[in-house]
């Protein structure tokens, strides 16, 4: 397997699970919070979702600056309709991955915006992995605090 075989199979693992722990979440609880400054748990799935499309943006060296989500004042429906809607801005990232190739993914630099910081192609795409596993770390505690069944 090339390097970027393995980055796209962790990507999609990733994400195989956190849909899973997503779709145990009760609609009831969409708005439940550990406490007043967290997200509530259908925030969590909804930054991790839309974050595809800013990594996307990222990833080609596209303009930042005045940044804005396609989440923006869309209306909360169902964590299934979400995932839906953000499969276009997943496959849109996915696509761009397969286009590099490996010689890209060594040698490509990406800067991220947030903190200006110049990584290797190939380690910021690790780190859109970790992003999400910390979020899905984040979203166990939250449906364990809220007392709702966990998937294995």
């Amino acid at each position: 397997m090339t390097n970027k075989e393995l980055i796209l199979l962790n990507l999609e693992e990733i994400r195989r699970r956190s849909i899973m722990l997503w779709k145990a979440l009760p609609e009831e609880h969409y708005h439940w919070r550990p406490d007043n400054d967290a997200m509530t748990a259908i925030d969590v799935v909804r930054h991790v979702l839309g974050a595809d499309h800013g990594w996307d943006m990222i990833i080609k060296h596209k303009d930042m600056s005045d940044y804005r989500s396609p989440w923006e004042g869309k209306a909360y429906t169902t964590v299934t309709e979400d995932i839906a809607y953000a499969t276009q801005f997943r496959d849109k990232l996915i696509d761009t991955i397969n286009g590099f190739s490996e010689n890209d993914i060594a040698t490509v630099s990406v800067t991220h915006p947030g903190n200006n910081k110049q990584r290797s192609l190939g380690d910021y795409l690790l780190r859109i992995g970790y992003h999400e596993s910390v979020h899905a770390g984040q979203f166990l505690s939250y449906l364990r605090g809220m007392g709702a069944e966990r998937p294995s």
